[in-house]
């Protein structure tokens, strides 16, 4: 009995312990060092914390979002009407505040980048990064190797369309549409169901391969299929919120998924080792042009001592890794053709006004003229409004007034940038011609005519500028990669669709998750029929 007692007073302080701490960090000033304008001075001010709902012992806010698990960010949405655009959660210990508009974004993302370059100290992320998130791009902390690593990448996973690497990128995507195309044709049985997802998924880490890394793979080499597959899981688990990543005491409850995520991450780089870099380390020349990212990673290698051989290991996981959301990406542009198969439609007549109906594949140098094919990825990524990687306060700091103390996770609500009726007209129908606008170029054309005679056709081009839409993030975190995102994703579905008509048995069935741009591995087969 006495030993019942004993643990049950120990649980009871730990409650009462956790919960003072919960509102001592809810309730507390922050102190801030503002620097005056007019002198040279600093003063100190105190600011109060952003308002938000009283937390409970040891979840905190965790019960509010508890009905809102599907999508977070819809929670977040509907809480600013209580609270007001920007607002602060305790969940379980850890502070966090969260903005829901454009001004705030851009007070965080740009006014405030430095201090809230910070992000997530998840067991997760750790896990995936072989026990250090530093060694991830996207999820380290700001540093001066973040800042090396990004401009080591930016010139080939940047590429500006006047570039050299950026027509080579058009060519890779080409040649591999050709065998991808072979690769369905030979697999696809007429009229049946087939599993999309899975050849799109090897056919994109194959361009991102060979760009990267200017090697390619057998669609039937079976060790390329596991990497594949599980660059897809890794995206997936990053795109779940998981309690774990708030009440780290669930650890053991979830030990044999974190188990998963070493497994895949570890396999992942061994192959990339074994497979890539291993061959290529030793015959590299310092003084010739980079013919590939892998051989600037090489002689950064030779060149700089802050770079280890584990350094270009991560960054090329974390790259070629950006395929899984390029496929992902065209994965959900082709399940919503099937539920529209007007959009499918108006793409085709895109490619065929190009093309003279198919007499070659399409290229990046296309990308210009064909708004609709743009527009139709633009709202794929407004629609499933992925979210943007969480910031995290470095330092004490002031956002809007209020007082954020330093190790607070800033949540920045895009999804209600996407959803707003403010901003768009019916937010939640799929419409890619709200991308569109009117070009000031008119073309005379005399299809339709009966008499011959040209008459002026309107001509559509993507809008310029949608302040109120960050599919990439803004400020010194945007995503570096985007550029890839783009020229792949299009190339991959406009021939696609060159080739094949899209459909689906059941398009009630395609299920879709809200607010993320990941589907799982394994989810809805899609009808694929041969243009003639």
């Amino acid at each position: 009995m006495f030993i019942l007692y004993t643990i049950f007073g120990i649980l009871v302080a730990t409650i009462i312990t956790s919960y003072i701490r919960i509102l001592y960090e809810t309730l507390r000033r922050v102190r801030v060092p503002i620097s005056s304008a007019k002198s040279s001075s600093e003063s100190v001010k105190i600011f109060k914390q952003a308002p938000g709902p009283k937390p409970w012992p040891i979840i905190g806010n965790l019960n509010v979002l508890d009905k809102y698990r599907d999508n977070p960010f819809a929670g977040f949405t509907e809480l600013a009407k209580i609270y007001g655009d920007i607002y602060s959660l305790t969940l379980g210990h850890t502070r966090c505040l969260v903005v829901n508009n454009l001004e705030l974004i851009r007070e965080v993302l740009n006014q405030n980048g430095k201090v809230c370059s910070g992000r997530p100290d998840f067991l997760r992320y750790h896990k995936l990064f072989g026990g250090e998130r530093s060694n991830s791009l996207a999820l380290c902390d700001w540093s001066q190797l973040q800042q090396k690593r990004r401009n080591m990448a930016r010139r080939h996973c940047s590429p500006r369309e006047s570039s050299s690497f950026y027509m080579q990128m058009s060519q890779i995507g080409c040649e591999e549409m050709e065998h991808f195309i072979r690769e369905i044709d030979a697999k696809m049985l007429p009229g049946q169901p087939f599993d999309v997802k899975t050849m799109l998924l090897r056919a994109c880490a194959n361009m991102f391969s060979q760009y990267m890394c200017s090697q390619r793979f057998d669609y039937d080499d079976e060790e390329f299929h596991k990497i594949v597959l599980y660059f897809d899981e890794i995206f997936w688990e990053i795109n779940q919120g998981h309690p774990l990543d708030f009440l780290p005491w669930l650890r053991p409850f979830y030990q044999r998924q974190l188990n998963k995520i070493v497994n895949w991450s570890s396999t992942i780089r061994k192959f990339i080792l074994d497979r890539i870099i291993s061959h290529r380390e030793l015959d590299i020349d310092v003084d010739e042009p980079d013919s590939d990212f892998t051989d600037a990673l090489l002689k950064s290698l030779v060149e700089d001592k802050d770079v280890s051989r584990n350094t270009i290991i991560f960054m090329l996981e974390d790259f070629i890794g950006g395929h899984s959301a390029v496929g992902n990406l065209v994965m959900l542009a082709l399940a919503y053709i099937a539920k529209d198969p007007q959009v499918g439609s108006r793409i085709q007549a895109e490619v065929d006004a190009i093309t003279d109906k198919g007499q070659r594949r399409i290229n990046l140098l296309d990308m210009n003229r064909m708004p609709f094919t743009m527009a139709t990825i633009f709202e794929v990524l407004r629609y499933s409004s992925s979210p943007i990687v969480p910031h995290v306060a470095t330092e004490d700091a002031v956002i809007s007034g209020h007082g954020v103390t330093a190790g607070t996770i800033v949540f920045i609500n895009n999804y209600v940038l996407n959803k707003s009726p403010e901003n768009w007209q019916q937010p939640h129908q799929f419409e890619p011609q709200r991308f569109l606008e009117e070009s000031n170029e008119g073309r005379r054309d005399s299809r339709g005519s009966d008499s011959g005679i040209e008459s002026d056709r309107k001509e559509f081009q993507l809008r310029k500028n949608i302040p109120h839409f960050l599919p990439f993030s803004i400020g010194k975190r945007t995503c570096i990669g985007q550029n890839l995102v783009r020229g792949f994703g299009f190339l991959l579905l406009a021939n696609l669709l060159q080739s094949y008509n899209v459909s689906s048995e059941d398009p009630s069935t395609i299920s879709i998750t809200p607010a993320s741009l990941a589907l799982p591995a394994k989810c809805f087969p899609l009808l694929l029929t041969r243009r003639t």
